[in-house]
């Protein structure tokens, strides 16, 4: 079975009202991972990525483009345990 990791990410630059958290749900489900994604009051978004570390590493590689209206300047990841979430949620 392919090694499962859960990642934290946090992404900067104009990534609000570019429809970033819905390409996200939508590109996390094409690449099988799970978890969550919010906006933050700064302007950028938070979230979480859990699934194959194939899987996970590609969701965090499209973070670093965004959507087309996206331009992101930063995309900051730390390691968390892994917790089998289920689906990808878009939080308010």
């Amino acid at each position: 079975m392919a090694e499962e990791i859960a990642v934290r990410f946090r992404v900067t630059g104009v990534v609000q009202g570019v429809a970033f958290r819905y390409y996200a749900q939508k590109t996390a489900y094409s690449l099988g991972v799970s978890g969550w994604i919010r906006n933050l009051r700064d302007g950028s978004v938070e979230g979480l990525a859990e699934g194959s570390k194939s899987g996970v590493n590609a969701f965090i590689e499209w973070c670093k483009k965004g959507p087309p209206s996206a331009k992101v300047e930063q995309v900051i990841t730390e390691y968390v345990p892994f917790s089998n979430t289920e689906g990808f949620e878009i939080r308010r």
